[in-house]
């Protein structure tokens, strides 16, 4: 050991690029393999429900109702928003928009 240097490489270290957002040692690398899957479903276009409700079952495998409370808290994951900006934005207004039409 060289005396408690280990560990404190900074962006090397982790791989996250400095200023990548969240906090101190989270960032995509935090996802698990599963969050990255359903925000991979969520970036896809889809031509109707019933495609991306068999996706889920198909890739996932998990019911459409779970991908979605899945989904609902990644909006508010920074590790989510830091992995894929642009989906977890787009999907946060549209879910802003829907609860302020309630």
């Amino acid at each position: 050991m060289t005396g408690g240097t280990e560990g404190t490489g900074g962006a090397e270290a982790t791989g996250v690029p400095e200023g990548a957002g969240g906090p101190a040692g989270a960032g995509a690398a935090g996802l698990t393999a599963q969050d990255e899957a359903v925000l991979a479903v969520e970036r896809r276009s889809w031509p109707g429900p019933g495609p991306k409700e068999r996706a889920i079952r198909e890739q996932l495998g998990i019911s459409p109702t779970r991908y979605y409370q899945l989904l609902n808290a990644l909006l508010d994951d920074p590790r989510a928003l830091a992995h894929d900006p642009v989906t977890v934005n787009r999907l946060r207004r549209v879910r802003d928009a829907r609860r302020a039409r309630r």
